[in-house]
């Protein structure tokens, strides 16, 4: 009867204890956890994660907000949450930044490659239109003013990867490649043209 009421008085104990650890952590601001979350969101942002892992990093940016926004409320508990929530965001925004980035690399490379490939190609066809004058003045002009603006697109894209700004790059590089296949048929239809005047003269 006795190690029965012993027993007892130390559970009832237990659970007065944890009862009050659990009210003095949420009595209040966790503001050591909230530092961390801070912390966090800083190092994936360090990593590119506001460009490579957008959703990760904009969860971890606004459960951050909210857990200041809870203790401005007075709601420990709930600051509590958010700051963790927001230090797992960052951190998981942080190692899919670097996978984004890798992904983003790759893609740049292998358009900047086949852009600057296909604008060798169409501009030593330029060249070859000019000499056997199979174009109009006016299409000579158009398409190579064309293919510059285009080279200029390259040449900031080349900066960019070279900056590993692959996003940049990859935005320098957007709709180049149906500029390049209009300035491919502008020429290919004068080359056509000529062949047919050629056949009839």
């Amino acid at each position: 009867m006795f190690c029965r009421s012993r027993r007892a008085t130390v559970a009832l104990c237990l659970s007065v204890t944890v009862l009050v650890v659990t009210f003095a952590a949420c009595a209040a601001p966790p503001n050591r956890e909230i530092a961390d979350a801070q912390l966090a969101l800083k190092a994936a942002k360090a990593t590119g994660a506001d460009r490579y892992a957008l959703e990760s990093y904009t969860a971890a940016a606004t459960a951050y907000r909210l857990a200041n926004e809870a203790v401005l409320a007075g709601d420990y508990r709930l600051a509590l949450n958010r700051a963790l929530e927001s230090r797992e965001f960052a951190q998981t925004a942080e190692r899919l930044a670097a996978e984004g980035q890798a992904s983003a690399r790759d893609e740049a490379l292998k358009t900047m490659a086949d852009v600057s490939t296909q604008l060798a190609h169409l501009t030593e066809q330029l060249d070859a239109a000019e000499k056997s004058r199979s174009m109009s003045t006016t299409m000579m002009r158009d398409v190579r003013q064309a293919l510059t603006l285009i080279n200029a697109d390259v040449q900031k894209a080349g900066a960019a990867i070279n900056d590993e700004d692959y996003m940049a790059a990859l935005e320098a590089l957007k709709g180049v490649k149906l500029r390049l296949d209009t300035a491919s048929v502008e020429i290919e239809s004068a080359r056509k043209a000529q062949r047919a005047r050629r056949r009839t003269s």
